[in-house]
């Protein structure tokens, strides 16, 4: 962009409602923190997108949208900038395609310090080049003083489903196997731990990562992959649950075979939390047919992202559209739905 060859003129430290306002100064804050970085084609008010994959017969777009509210909005592992893209691109991936655009709109609250918006700029930046999406187009908003807590991003995502890809949760049928690709409740604990409400110590860092080449390996290992969900706000039993009501299957899950940490566990049992409804920002559970499960798991644990997989149950063709747990003392319990939030403001 012919801009980036201009001298810095944003000597500002923090956001001011001028920053808002259309002139000079918003102009000055769009081209030395989000352009510059971003690096657009051009200065339109829209994004020109090509790739050869809309070309081929049968290719479909998908498309998703999310704001991200979290607080705070830098924490061990991450921050809202991170959250943002890996939210997107994870929302395309589950189901099927291959995320290629960003759009990332910001409210920036009056007062925020410009070198925080800088680090959330550089984190979605260096997210967007590890799981291969461009962030292509966006906006800017500056509110008043206590209207934002600080800064809220809406991301919007645009991926192309390759011809033949059909995932969705009505397709899981009974005897599929239910995999997820990590530990559970790392994210919602973190968040938790690094508020400073609590006398907590811990090491914890979210989970935060993009699954978009996590995907890819798996139905690459097991083609006929029925469904998958990132499990975020409302943990794993929601996305379970949301999966076994759409399918009319039953669902029944292993409490011995689930992966969390003890520290996250630890938390729990101390807080009267449930580790099944704790957020995830890098977690995902899918449904493939047992005979291509082995071949699944193994194409995960190959990657980073997948390292810690498991198998954690299957669908039954019993108590369609309830989700259950062996408990590790054998007996069994009903996974509800999560009724309420047990932790706000956390993506």
């Amino acid at each position: 962009m012919n801009d980036m060859a201009r001298p810095a003129r944003l000597r500002d430290t923090r956001v001011t409602l001028s920053h808002g306002g259309g002139g000079r100064a918003m102009r000055d804050l769009i081209d030395e923190v989000f352009a510059s970085a971003f690096r657009p084609d051009g200065m339109e008010d829209q994004a020109r997108l090509t790739n050869a994959a809309l070309a081929e017969p049968g290719a479909r777009l998908a498309m998703t949208t999310d704001s991200f509210v979290v607080t705070p909005l830098e924490f061990p592992g991450g921050d809202i900038g991170t959250l943002a893209v890996c939210g997107t691109v994870n929302d395309l991936a589950v189901g099927g395609a291959k995320p290629l655009w960003l759009s990332a709109a910001f409210i920036i609250e009056e007062g925020t310090e410009i070198a925080l918006l800088r680090r959330v700029v550089a984190s979605m930046v260096a997210e967007a080049e590890r799981t291969g999406v461009r962030i292509v187009t966006g906006d800017t908003k500056v509110v008043g003083r206590g209207a934002a807590d600080g800064l809220f991003i809406t991301t919007t995502g645009v991926g192309v489903i390759p011809p033949g890809r059909d995932l969705g949760a009505n397709l899981i049928r009974p005897g599929d196997v239910a995999i997820v690709n990590g530990v559970l409740g790392d994210h919602g604990a973190t968040i938790l731990a690094a508020r400073g409400d609590l006398a907590l110590s811990t090491d914890l860092q979210s989970d935060c990562q993009g699954l978009g080449h996590l995907m890819e390996a798996v139905i690459a290992a097991a083609p006929d992959t029925r469904a998958a969900r990132d499990a975020t706000r409302g943990g794993l039993a929601s996305a379970l649950n949301e999966m076994a009501q759409a399918a009319s299957v039953g669902i029944e899950i292993e409490e011995t075979a689930l992966p969390q940490r003890a520290e996250v566990a630890g938390m729990c049992e101390i807080l009267g939390l449930d580790p099944l409804y704790l957020a995830n920002e890098g977690t995902l559970v899918l449904f493939v047919p047992e005979d291509q499960a082995q071949a699944a798991l193994a194409a995960m644990r190959a990657r980073p992202e997948g390292a810690e997989a498991a198998i954690i149950g299957r669908a039954l063709g019993d108590h369609p559209g309830q989700v259950r747990m062996r408990t590790a003392f054998g007996g069994s319990r009903i996974v509800d739905m999560l009724v309420g939030e047990q932790l706000p403001r956390i993506c």
